[in-house]
């Protein structure tokens, strides 16, 4: 009979047919009594238990319903002689007894499986389903939050231009026009808001769903494994991966006025569409694991809730989950995850702890992923353990910490990083048995050592390398407790199966372990827990190697934008500097924006600030090379507009795929004038003493790469006490707001900034700069800022001196003796000896070789700087005279009586200057 019975399973096994499926497909016919037995007395037949030729045949017409009649003959008489074989030499009791038990026992399990396996593929449909709709309805909202921003933008233009426009009444149709699309493109953006608050709810309704997939993905793998290990049934689809294809949805550009709106309105035609369609999917996911999608009204629009319903799939033969006892660290079902069957009695109690263990390693890995830094994500690891899991986390790291692919020398050394004994804070997201009051202090809170070096071969480097968590009673870990913790540490480690020692594996090498303790009065852990520990270790190893490695490339980021900027802005002559700089976001901290000031001859200064298209290590490479060509051309001393011209023609043989912005201006102290020259760049906004903001106009240009442009300059007044604020696009433009509007909500931020401090006093540089970027809301940061404020102090007249010298021999002492009056007037006649001496000197190379006038200049400042101009380009060098040398002495005398000197070519010679302490 036992014979029989395994024939008939055999049959159901490769007809693919469950016990249940097989009962729904009988009839009475097959029958002589002509009724189907019950379910349950089915499968007491099919285990054995008076199993009757009937049903024998029945079960071979329903798996076999197609098969030729030689071969139904074949296996019929096979069935047969098995059949007569039982009636004739029937099994002993005792045997049959347990036989029979034991096939009932694999009948069960072989019914379970293949509807386990069934319920898996339909979770895997609706995960994949739920997974796709959530990426689309994310793709949806983005372009959706980006359009409501243009149309918000677009809709202040219209504003705009409705309120300045004052016409005769013979153009009354123009001005309603411009109403009409006023009002269009209000309802558009009260639609884009609707659309946008359902696409983020379709979005949370599709992880929601996702999430309960996945759970219950993972619970019917366990299960199934458990399945095919006892009863040998073989499944090779349960590695499959998912991995959705997301399509984009075609949504066009923007363009003005009415073709604007047009677009407004297909796009949002298109995103309704496809909301609807993802509506109906994450429906159809959410009923295949049992939920209901229920709609419910909102002022915004439709909203989708995710709402329990029967449980499709219920398991059966299963004892009841017992009330009594000892209640188990992971026993409590959240109401994201009941089993909502009325017979709750079959439910199936090791897919409710599953469930449970599932749900905290989720919301544990959560707080573990919410870690930016390696201290937050080491805190998040702690914070997530006690109490829930343990009573007592020591989390050590490799020290030093190894990044990326960079092979550490020397031994093994790790580090106590953190250790926490009692709760910080609750954790209740992950719907975990609550816990009672902090433990007491006990022999767990002296466990841990500060630096542990692991010896090569030693016990602790085995538990190292084996990767998986053990417990502590294991002799191997056993013999690592000394090493890690210290003698006395390891004598305080509890007994049995209350540690768990998890190394912390990175992608490529362990950067570290985890002890997890138990106090004796807490249950122990359990083998489940080791997966727990497994998971918890995954994360947070994962997540370190991952800041160690973000935290070198801030680190590396950080030291490339501080060489490629000004570390200091110089101390110019009549202007006064401030600066700032902020990166894009924390995952670009370079890009391509850059400022510069460049002292001049004469005392002036050229103010620069630049923007390569762009921002990242390719951006801020090129800005490198920009900066670097913008100073050597300054160095010319070329008009600002011939400065560009060099400018661009050099950046083409950089690349022709690089594009930037630049604004070069020159601002002269002496004549209180500047000049500017403009390729592509923002306006400059110029906030005078009065309070009064203006957007300078200045040609705009084409920008720098472009090549064959010629570019022009404006020269404005600078009057003193005014400021000038140079910035890049960053700080007025963004998704929510077009350049022009940014730059007059900079413009109005100046003149109330300035209304501050009084029409008589500007305010102080590094406080406006603060101000400056108070404007920027939480949406205004799409890419990184420049910004350079120059105060003009300019240089009074009465505090120059200017001369013209024949380049005759007498020139040297008329020199001498304009000098010696400038000082009397000035009252610095302690001076007269040094200046006359060096004036003398510098003059007397100049007159040399010069063939048109030289000239002569003093200022009088904080310091007094006298220049001496020539038309010959040589620039004089400092050399060592012989004694039998006529000359050669003059600028060592400079060198040792002045502050300072230098010499700068000009495009009609050079400048000779020093400086003296007043």
């Amino acid at each position: 009979m036992n014979q029989l019975v395994e024939q008939v399973r055999s049959w159901l096994d490769d007809a693919s047919l469950s016990v249940r499926h097989l009962h729904e497909r009988l009839t009475p016919d097959h029958f002589t009594a002509e009724a189907v037995p019950e379910l349950r007395r089915l499968r007491d037949l099919l285990s054995g238990d008076g199993l009757t030729w009937d049903l024998v045949e029945a079960v071979a017409d329903v798996c076999f319903p197609d098969e030729p009649v030689d071969r139904a003959s074949q296996r019929l008489q096979t069935a047969r002689d098995l059949w007569h074989r039982a009636r004739t030499s029937p099994t002993s009791f005792a045997r049959g007894t347990q036989e029979l038990a034991l096939a009932h026992e694999l009948l069960a399990a072989k019914d379970r499986t293949i509807e386990v396996y069934q319920e898996l593929q339909v979770v895997r449909r609706a995960y994949e389903a739920s997974e796709r709709s959530q990426a689309q309805a994310l793709q949806i909202a983005t372009l959706l939050f980006a359009m409501l921003g243009q149309a918000q933008a677009k809709v202040a233009e219209l504003k705009r231009r409705v309120n300045a426009q004052v016409l005769p009444p013979t153009h009354a149709l123009t001005h309603t026009a411009l109403e009409l699309r006023l009002t269009r493109a209000q309802r558009q953006q009260i639609d884009l808001r609707q659309q946008l608050a359902r696409a983020q709810q379709e979005r949370d309704t599709a992880q929601q769903v996702a999430d309960h997939a996945a759970r219950r993905i993972l619970s019917l793998e366990a299960e199934l494994t458990e399945l095919r290990e006892w009863a040998g049934y073989e499944d090779a689809d349960l590695a499959q991966e998912l991995t959705p294809w997301v399509p984009q949805p075609d949504f066009r550009a923007i363009s003005d006025d009415d073709a604007v709106l047009d677009d407004v309105d297909l796009a949002l035609e298109k995103a309704r569409t496809v909301l609807a369609e993802e509506h109906d999917a994450v429906q159809q996911a959410a009923h295949d694991l049992g939920y209901r999608a229920a709609p419910r009204s909102n002022t915004d629009g439709v909203v989708i809730l995710a709402v329990p319903a029967h449980s499709q799939f219920v398991a059966t033969q299963q004892p009841a989950p017992e009330r009594g006892g000892e209640s188990s660290a992971l026993s409590r079902t959240t109401s994201e995850n009941q089993l909502a069957s009325a017979d709750t009695t079959l439910a199936v109690d090791a897919s409710r702890l599953s469930a449970d263990r599932l749900r905290y390693i989720g919301a544990a890995t959560r707080r573990i992923a919410r870690g930016i830094d390696l201290d937050e994500i080491v805190m998040g690891l702690c914070r997530a353990t006690v109490p829930t899991f343990s009573d007592t986390i020591l989390v050590y790291l490799r020290d030093p910490l190894p990044v990326g692919d960079e092979r550490p020398s020397g031994p093994l050394v790790l580090r106590l990083r953190r250790t926490d004994r009692i709760p910080a804070e609750r954790d209740t997201e992950g719907g975990f048995m609550p816990v009672a009051a902090p433990p007491e202090p006990s022999e767990l809170d002296w466990v841990g050592e500060e630096l542990c070096t692991v010896r090569p071969g030693s016990a602790l480097a085995e538990v190292l390398r084996g990767v998986r968590p053990v417990f502590t009673d294991a002799p191997a870990a056993r013999a690592a407790l000394p090493e890690l913790l210290g003698e006395d540490g390891a004598s305080a480690v509890p007994d049995g199966q209350r540690a768990i020692l998890a190394p912390l594996r990175g992608r490529r090498r362990v950067v570290g372990c985890a002890l997890f303790l138990r106090k004796v009065e807490r249950r122990a852990f359990g083998h489940d827990d080791l997966l727990v520990a497994a998971q918890l270790a995954t994360h947070s190893a994962l997540g370190i190697d991952k800041a160690a490695l973000d935290g070198r490339q801030a680190g590396i980021a950080d030291a490339l934008q501080r060489r490629m900027l000004p570390e200091i802005l110089p101390h110019c002559t009549g202007v006064r500097l401030a600066s700032r700089y902020l990166p894009a976001a924390e995952t670009a901290r370079v890009g391509g924006d850059w400022y510069d000031a460049i002292p001049l001859p004469g005392s002036r200064v050229a103010l620069i600030v630049g923007d390569v298209m762009g921002h990242g290590l390719t951006s801020a490479a090129l800005m490198g090379q920009l900066r670097t060509l913008v100073q050597t051309i300054a160095g010319l001393d070329l008009p600002p507009q011939d400065v560009l011209h060099t400018l661009n023609e050099q950046a083409q043989r950089l690349g022709t795929d690089y594009i930037a912005t630049c604004l070069y201006a020159v601002y002269d102290p002496v004549s209180h004038r500047i000049t500017i020259a403009n390729a592509g760049h923002p306006p400059p906004i110029l906030l005078e003493l009065g309070g009064r903001a203006e957007v300078l106009r200045v040609p705009a240009g084409a920008p720098i790469g472009v090549g064959g442009v010629d570019f022009e300059a404006v020269e404005l007044d600078a009057p003193a006490g005014a400021t000038l604020l140079l910035y890049t696009d960053g700080l007025v433009e963004s998704r929510l707001r077009d350049v022009w509007t940014g730059i007059e909500q900079l413009r109005e931020k100046l003149a109330a900034t300035a209304q501050l401090t009084g029409a008589d006093h500007p305010p102080p540089l590094e406080a406006l700069c603060d101000e400056v970027l108070d404007m920027l809301g939480p949406g205004d940061r799409d890419d990184d800022i420049a910004l350079l404020a120059a105060r003009f102090d300019g240089i009074a007249p009465n505090d120059v001196a200017y001369w013209f010298l024949e380049p005759e021999d007498a020139a040297p002492g008329r020199a001498r003796r304009l000098a010696r009056r400038a000082l009397t007037r000035w009252g610095m006649e302690e001076l007269s000896d040094s200046v006359e001496l060096l004036v003398s000197e510098v003059v007397t190379n100049a007159v040399r070789y010069a063939t048109r006038p030289v000239t002569l200049r003093l200022l009088r400042t904080d310091v007094l700087r006298c220049e001496v101009g020539d038309d010959v380009p040589q620039l004089p060098r400092l050399r060592q005279a012989r004694a039998t040398d006529e000359g050669g002495r003059g600028l060592y005398l400079v060198n040792r009586l002045a502050r300072r000197w230098g010499a700068t070519r000009l495009s009609t010679g050079k400048v000779v200057w020093f400086e003296l302490d007043r």
